[in-house]
């Protein structure tokens, strides 16, 4: 087992035997060809996309929409939750009902279906609560029992990798245990262990002891050892965590191959992951990544517009690399007026004024929140949530209070891109395009929305080089 410390990325890589890739493909291939169950992923901020094209998100779950994504011709679909910015009795009763939701339109469609839970691939989230709702209120309409929950918090786009059961974040060469991130500070999802065992542990409240987890290791994922995987998966029940470890989508198509079989054994299981897993099971293709031509689909003589408000290191570095980028006009929205209604009030109009007079003019504005993070530290983790979501309301009436249609629109942050589709844009149901850069997806907005057909770049806080947002801007403003 490794130590919780941090380890060179290219040393321990080298230590696991290679693949036959030609093996896996054709392994996977015919696994997949004869996997018929619908894949509904339920995203909990709108960047569970981040590795997928020519797919659907839906911003609701009202069983119209969910019949809509059973009835398209693709295999998986997107359900957007938001469940992040959302009290953990808030997410409670979302995931209740669409559960109840996605029971009734899969018996009136006569079509069995999966379900993953796509999250932080930091382990941010409102974990075990979700896929507990999920399982409890299947399990109460008489759908089966679920044998385990499988969780991957693998994605090599973001830089995370699962190594002995330890879950890392890349730093240049090196690998950091994710509890010695500032994401495990989080305010409201906050945690101390990088060890995924002693994760579940920690967040079920002892419910789930790290004894009780079952690992799927990489010398097993390498070796390709199908059956042995296979029997452990078979022999799981009680709902007992399965930890998959990964650190290349090879172990994720291997997995999947054994997953299948076990599935086609009688297996149930929910999934706890990050994106990686939605693709590979999803028989999502590697796709390019987008080009200007692909993404300004019409002449509009408006600037564009980007909404920053996360606060996480990585996007404080980002904004710094952007402001060396010619003709962007840069506006600071102060958040920290919040606790004061009139003065709050006043700073969004101010910016509001301001940003429609920049994008008139054909130049980019650029709005960002204050850099110092605000937070009431009541001791309630709640509380902070419910501030957050008031300044994500914030940024978002600035996008909806648009008077002129932008060439194009960035959001910078899980709650902020997630509110600005779904509120200011009123994006009911959008085609994802793909990626602008990895991990970094882009939406089409729908004929319904503010602004129909434009690219709207929903840029994740924790993703990304110190320069990606500057090289996307600077490739598509002009």
């Amino acid at each position: 087992m490794l130590n919780e410390k941090r380890i060179l990325k290219k040393e321990v890589f080298s230590s696991y035997p290679l693949y036959r890739k030609d093996r896996i493909a054709s392994f996977l291939q015919k696994e997949l060809s004869g996997f018929r169950k619908k894949i509904i992923v339920l995203d909990d901020d709108p960047t569970g996309i981040q590795t997928v094209h020519d797919i659907y998100v839906y911003t609701n779950w009202d069983k119209e929409s969910i019949r809509d994504g059973f009835r398209n011709e693709e295999q998986i679909f997107f359900i957007l939750t938001n469940s992040r910015s959302m009290t953990a009795s808030e997410t409670s009763k979302v995931h209740a009902e669409i559960a109840r939701n996605i029971v009734k339109v899969a018996q009136e469609e006569k079509q069995d279906y999966i379900i993953i839970s796509r999250s932080d691939s930091t382990l941010r989230g409102h974990y075990p609560l979700e896929t507990q709702v999920l399982k409890d209120t299947i399990e109460s309409l008489g759908e089966g029992r679920y044998d385990g929950e499988i969780l991957m918090p693998f994605f090599e786009e973001g830089g995370r990798y699962t190594i002995d059961n330890v879950h890392y974040a890349e730093d240049g060469d090196t690998l950091i245990p994710v509890a010695q991130t500032e994401f495990a500070a989080d305010k409201t999802f906050g945690y101390s262990k990088s060890n995924i065992a002693e994760y579940i542990e920690e967040k079920s409240r002892g419910e789930f002891p790290k004894e009780t987890s079952i690992s799927i290791s990489l010398n097993e994922l390498r070796n390709m050892e199908i059956d042995p995987i296979i029997d452990k998966l078979c022999r799981v029940s009680g709902f007992r965590k399965i930890i998959v470890n990964a650190i290349s989508y090879d172990d994720v198509k291997v997995f999947t191959v054994a997953l299948i079989r076990a599935m086609n054994q009688g297996k149930r299981f929910l999934f706890r992951t990050a994106a990686a897993f939605p693709k590979v099971i999803g028989g999502v293709k590697d796709s390019p990544l987008l080009t200007k031509k692909a993404l300004i689909q019409e002449n509009n003589p408006a600037g564009g517009l980007i909404v920053i408000g996360s606060h996480v290191s990585k996007t404080t570095r980002q904004l710094e690399e952007l402001r060396k980028v010619n003709d962007i006009q840069f506006i600071e929205f102060n958040q920290h007026f919040v606790v004061d209604d009139v003065l709050f009030e006043a700073e969004q109009q101010r910016v509001i004024a301001t940003v429609n007079q920049i994008i008139a003019t054909g130049k980019t504005a650029a709005v960002f929140t204050r850099r110092e993070r605000f937070d009431i530290n009541s001791g309630n983790k709640e509380d902070d949530l419910r501030i957050a979501v008031r300044i994500s309301d914030a940024l978002t009436r600035i996008v909806s209070s648009l008077e002129i249609k932008p060439k194009f629109i960035i959001a910078k942050g899980g709650i902020t891109s997630s509110d600005i589709g779904t509120k200011a844009l009123g994006v009911k149901k959008a085609l994802v395009l793909g990626q602008v850069l990895p991990g970094i997806p882009v939406w089409l907005t729908g004929k319904d929305s503010k602004f129909p057909d434009i690219p709207y770049i929903i840029f994740p806080g924790n993703v990304g080089t110190d320069t990606a947002l500057a090289e996307i801007v600077c490739r598509i403003k002009d």
